[in-house]
């Protein structure tokens, strides 16, 4: 079916058309009714286990040969390759591993480990139990993975005792140790500790366990069937302050979309490999690095690295070539690291991407101007698509699988089918086509969304009481005459300009393509006489010598795209912008930067020294 007959379908009776879609799953107890519209439950009377579909019903189907995970990890120099046998070996035991630890169906488990084939056997082995994972990045400030304790209460804690960036290694076991000091909850089973060879961590004798003799000593055990609307993880959103955001996220209509959204977006078939260049921290992590390809029998790649330096720019095209990947998704910051450290894309030109059939991009607006590089020099299609993990999948895309081909650059592509999106102004009214407003999907959402917040009803409600019947996306955007989506940014990104509403997501479009730019931030900082005033943070390539000639033909520009009220007071030239792991920037840290608040670093930052250099260059 087309794209169009699709959406029509899903559209016309999403009831009947999920039900069809959750046919793709081997279910337990199969759901007689498709939607609770009381308490907003999908498939709310089926049962089922993720892990068995994921895993297990493949190795019953006879692929158990067939390739599931592939390891590579540069930073390291190991590699290795997991069969759906194999892995189903090891889940079985990592599961009895924690059973014999007294985790059990609902309980909840942290797993705050670094991107090594046991954190994907640990999150398997929870969904196995039926236990609840926790993901926490492996190396997070012991303050916030104490927040986390406390608030899902976890049975279990799963660590590894370092991982690694460029150049450093990083211990975990110190931090777990602090964050356990500082939490009110002490998880009952401890912790199991998985000993890196570069760096042994202390064991704490009568609470930490050695991952590799508890695993010897545990026996396998088989999954346990769990209620659809059972939770399967709780994930906290990155820069949380305060009290955490624990996103919950159902079994079985997250499994059924996932397993649907590898053919219908991505492309993919049983059998191929699939990679999304992630972190298990991140939702896309676990929704396209774990959950998906094998929720869909295919081979997925958990890569220990970076875009650059590990060993060069030419990384990602090597991996492509090595394992035959047939779809990459990743983050455009990637890209444009890649873009700096190799401009003419030599790397691209010596490697063999003849599997390669698409690249997917998310995480942040991805810039036309790094769109149209990496796809002139891939000659593929490249994809930007939109979600958030509150949904869990995306939302706005090229439906690649269902024949999708028309690509508007800036925008993230039409409504999945399943999503239903309106944009109205502050008052609620909706805009014409074309105008900039608040970017709303209509409930109920579908399958695989966030149903509630970890602990937190009243936060959950918040997301839908500004605009009755509508989840808030909380980013600004605007639908155009042909349906296609343009994501602006968030909605505080929306300044305000002596009166006018302006989008700094399109002046970044506009400093982006200056042929000097490889990466840039606009954000609104405080004027007295206009209220906002548009700042730029811009990234130049390197050998970039006459930085004024740029700024005004910049400037120039932008009075020229938008109008002179979006000039900005000025644009500095950086060497760098402040990123979450995940790429995204940290544009509410400029803001604070500009308006002289008071700077609050948060956990999930990327590389903390760029915020000094910064300051030194706003107040030189």
């Amino acid at each position: 079916m087309s794209f169009a007959d699709v959406a029509a379908q899903a559209g016309a009776d999403p009831e009947a058309f999920w039900l069809e879609a959750a046919k793709g799953l081997d279910w337990a107890k199969f759901p007689t009714t498709p939607h609770d519209g009381g308490s907003d439950t999908w498939f709310p009377d089926g049962e089922l286990n993720t892990c068995y579909n994921a895993v297990d019903r493949h190795v019953a189907a006879g692929r158990g040969d067939a390739t599931a995970l592939i390891y590579e990890s540069p930073i390291t120099g190991r590699a290795a390759t997991y069969s759906f046998a194999e892995l189903q070996d090891h889940v079985a035991r990592t599961a009895g591993m924690i059973a014999a630890r007294g985790v059990a169906k609902g309980d909840r488990v942290i797993i705050y480990m670094p991107m090594v084939p046991e954190a994907v056997f640990a999150m398997l082995a929870c969904a196995r139990l039926g236990a609840v994972h926790s993901v926490v990045f492996g190396g997070f400030a012991a303050p916030e993975l104490a927040k986390r304790i406390d608030d899902c209460q976890p049975s279990l804690v799963l660590s590894a005792s370092c991982g690694f960036e460029p150049g450093r290694t990083i211990a975990y076991k110190p931090l777990l140790d602090h964050a356990l000091e500082l939490a009110a909850h002490k998880p009952a089973g401890g912790a199991i500790i998985f000993q890196r060879e570069e760096l042994a961590a202390d064991l704490m004798a009568g609470r930490d366990l050695d991952w590799a003799s508890a695993y010897e000593a545990a026996q396998p055990v088989d999954c346990v069937n769990v209620a659809s609307a059972d939770p399967l993880y709780i994930l906290y959103t990155s820069g949380t302050t305060g009290t955490p955001k624990g996103v919950v996220r159902d079994n079985g209509g997250h499994a059924t979309v996932l397993h649907w959204s590898m053919s219908t977006i991505y492309g993919m078939e049983t059998g191929e490999t699939y990679w999304a260049a992630s972190d298990i921290g991140w939702v896309v992590g676990h929704s396209y690095i774990v959950y998906g390809p094998l929720l869909k029998g295919c081979a997925t790649l958990l890569f220990e690295g970076k875009p650059i330096g590990t060993p060069d720019a030419g990384i990602f095209w090597n991996l492509i070539g090595r394992h035959q990947v047939k779809v990459l998704f990743t983050a455009p910051t990637a890209i444009r690291a890649i873009r700096r450290a190799d401009p003419d894309g030599a790397f691209i030109d010596q490697a063999s991407l003849s599997s390669l059939t698409a690249l997917f991009l998310a995480g942040e607006r991805a810039d036309p101007d790094t769109l149209l590089w990496i796809a002139g020099k891939l000659d593929r299609p490249v994809i930007d698509h939109w979600w958030q993990t509150e949904l869990g999948w995306p939302a706005i895309a090229t439906c690649f699988g269902l024949g999708e081909t028309e690509i508007r650059v800036g925008s993230a592509g039409h409504a999945v089918p399943g999503y239903r999106f309106n944009v109205k102004n502050d008052v609620g009214d909706d805009v014409p086509a074309g105008t900039v407003g608040n970017l709303l999907i209509e409930q109920p959402l579908p399958p695989g969304a966030f149903r509630s917040l970890w602990n937190n009803p009243e936060r959950f409600q918040a997301g839908f009481v500004d605009f009755p019947g509508h989840y808030t996306t909380g980013d600004a955007g605007m639908i155009d005459a042909d349906g296609f989506i343009h994501i602006m940014g968030r909605t505080d990104d929306i300044i305000n300009v002596a009166g006018h509403r302006l989008s700094t997501g399109q002046m970044e479009e506009v400093v982006a393509n200056h042929p000097k730019v490889v990466e840039c931030a606009v954000v609104g900082a405080a004027d007295e006489l206009k209220g906002e005033m548009p700042v730029g943070f811009a990234v130049t390539r390197p050998g970039t010598e006459d930085l004024d000639a740029v700024l005004q033909e910049l400037k120039v520009s932008i009075r020229s795209d938008i109008g002179p009220i979006a000039s900005p007071r000025t644009i500095y030239f950086v060497d760098g912008l402040p990123k979450t792991r995940s790429g995204k920037i940290l544009r509410n840290l400029l803001r604070d930067i500009l308006n002289g608040a008071d700077i609050v670093v948060p956990q999930t930052i990327e590389d903390a020294s760029v915020i000094s250099v910064i300051e030194q260059v706003v107040k030189g």
